[in-house]
């Protein structure tokens, strides 16, 4: 038997897609630009959706992009159930949005839209995790030296001690929508912030270097990469 108990519970995949692509020096945000001949977002869509626990999907999308994506959709013949919510202005609200949408206690990881690497196991571990732990945050160790800016100097930093924050961020709904009660904080950089400032002690699990953010062109060529034959 698996470490973990499966018990009946509930699972709620929030996939934020807010982003506008101006890193990319794209006319459309990042989430749309065409990863292996279809939609970024698609891809992130289907990584939750065929995972082990089968989440309920909800995606948040700007309201003047709702007509584009079902465009999209209709484009790629893509039927996959999610339903689809409106963001706000900011991260924080786009997700506080999606949580009104969601009824009755469940799982809740929230995910960038253009996280598409996200593996089965990856969502599988969060979902559990924060099932036994309230909350579960991946997370990797950085890689590379670190020093931190202050005035004109900086000064370095121990990398064992730096941790660089992926989604899934995954809670517990009852935890995460108390949390998203307060009011917004210009501190409040991810759920994990928020949930944070609540009172809730956050706990890490390791993430995946393949999960990357698509944020700048050659991340597109890198995913691309990832999903190719060769890389498999």
């Amino acid at each position: 038997m698996s470490q973990y108990t499966i018990r009946n519970t509930q699972y709620t995949a929030l996939i934020v897609a807010g982003g506008s692509g101006s890193r990319m020096g794209s006319d459309i945000p990042k989430q749309f630009m065409l990863l292996k001949k279809k939609p970024v977002l698609m891809h992130t869509i289907e990584a939750f959706y065929y995972s082990d626990l089968n989440p309920q999907i909800i995606v948040v999308l700007n309201i003047d992009f709702h007509p584009y994506w079902e465009e999209a959709c209709k484009k790629h013949h893509f039927n996959i159930p999610h339903q689809l919510v409106k963001g706000g202005n900011q991260r924080f609200y786009s997700v506080k949005n999606g949580l009104k949408a969601i009824k009755g206690p469940t799982v809740i990881a929230i995910h960038d839209a253009v996280r598409p690497l996200v593996s089965n196991q990856m969502i599988t571990k969060s979902f559990l995790q924060a099932e036994l732990n309230n909350n579960a945050i991946a997370a990797i160790r950085s890689t590379d030296s670190i020093r931190q800016a202050s005035g004109d100097s900086t000064m370095a930093l121990n990398r064992e001690d730096i941790y660089l924050v992926q989604t899934p961020q995954t809670f517990k709904s009852d935890i995460l929508k108390k949390a998203y009660r307060q009011p917004y904080r210009i501190g409040f950089t991810d759920d994990a912030s928020v949930v944070e400032k609540s009172g809730i002690p956050i706990k890490l699990i390791p993430g995946e270097q393949k999960n990357i953010k698509i944020t700048f062109p050659e991340d597109l060529l890198l995913a691309e990469f990832y999903l190719s034959e060769k890389y498999i």
